[in-house]
């Protein structure tokens, strides 16, 4: 029987990495992500890991490089602004085709902003992460349970398709406590990397892990190569959730906590007669369009719900192709929306007030 306890989702994330080979993590404190490492610092020494605090966010995805090259599963976290500071790191890794995991539990900007919940760094993960022609793939949990399930995942993606990729939570699953089942140890599925550096014996060619082309054609064709990765990515990874959607005429569209306030928001409209129903972005890169496109079938109003100003908007536009009317409603700075909030914006939409 699998075991059961009660776990913060910040510390929910760092047991799952244990258990799916994590065997090193370089970060810098900062709030609301600290617990994550602060349960490294302490778990990973008795297994024969490596914690290391950096000196910057700078340095330590810098570390995550170097161990991403030897093959070894590493990952960080942070909150926004450190992730700000990563950015040119994690472009490296994706011009180098190194898998990590990179934790972002969100919390308020621009700038220093707040430590409360937030999801403005949506623009940021799916659009913005490093610069050049390149993109990380991006995945967003709902519930404690979901944080621990999906980091095996996110590094089997990661060691499937030689890339980098995030999970986007925020402060309020971050710290949120609730029982989970955690997941069985795992060290992966795709077998020995067989480009790492880790000494070749005069037993192949040696490896060379770099992101730096001189030659243009050269650093095209890399590009190209990378993209073809994405297209199959774009195919085979797409993941959501859909709540209440089969005779929805009214869907929401939200994704981590905003989601569940969501959730509740549709079940008080479904009290009061109005089919609403809800389709939860898993994979917010690559997001599910798929999912989206079916549900114009039924639905030509879409509401989306959002910790920010209204980032995933232009996805789901772009997802339903102007066929269905977008609208959105959230907050931001991190004051979360309540499902009464909500539930007044679908009976404006409902009655064609909005």
């Amino acid at each position: 029987m699998a075991e059961k306890v009660l776990m913060k989702g910040n510390e929910a994330l760092a047991e799952a990495a244990l258990r799916a080979g994590c065997k090193l993590f370089f970060g810098y404190p900062i709030t609301p992500q600290t617990e994550l490492a602060a349960y490294m610092a302490k778990a990973l020494p008795p297994v024969g890991g490596t914690y290391l605090q950096a000196e910057s966010e700078v340095a330590a995805i810098n570390m995550v490089y170097g161990a991403s090259a030897a093959g070894v599963r590493v990952m960080t976290s942070s909150s926004s602004p450190g992730i700000s500071l990563k950015q040119e790191g994690i472009s490296y890794m994706v011009g180098a085709d190194l898998p990590a995991l990179i934790i972002n539990i969100q919390r308020g900007g621009p700038g220093l902003g707040g430590i409360q919940a937030s999801q403005a760094d949506y623009w940021q993960a799916t659009r913005a992460t490093g610069h050049g022609d390149g993109q990380i793939v991006v995945l967003a949990p709902s519930t404690v349970q979901e944080m621990a399930d999906l980091v095996a995942l996110a590094f089997d993606i990661g060691d499937k398709y030689r890339t980098p990729v995030m999970i986007l939570a925020d402060g309020l699953l971050g710290q949120m406590m609730e029982p989970i089942e955690l997941p069985e140890e795992s060290i992966g599925k795709y077998g020995e990397k067989t480009w790492a550096l880790t000494g070749h014996g005069d037993q192949r060619k040696k490896n060379i892990i770099n992101s730096m082309h001189l030659d243009p054609d050269e650093l095209e064709a890399s590009i190209i190569e990378r993209y073809q990765r994405y297209a199959q990515i774009k195919k085979e990874e797409q993941l959501s959730e859909s709540y209440l959607t089969e005779d929805a005429l009214i869907t929401l569209v939200a994704y981590g906590a905003a989601a569940r306030v969501s959730r509740s928001a549709v079940n008080k409209a479904r009290e009061e007669g109005i089919p609403a129903g809800l389709i939860r972005p898993i994979s917010l890169w690559p997001f599910p369009d798929d999912a989206i496109g079916e549900q114009v079938k039924t639905s030509k109003d879409f509401l989306v719900v959002e910790f920010s100003m209204g980032q995933m908007v232009d996805d789901v536009r772009l997802a339903n192709n102007g066929r269905a009317n977008v609208h959105f409603f959230g907050h931001t700075g991190g004051i979360v929306p309540t499902p009464n909030e909500i539930l007044e914006v679908i009976r404006r939409i409902y009655s064609g007030e909005a």
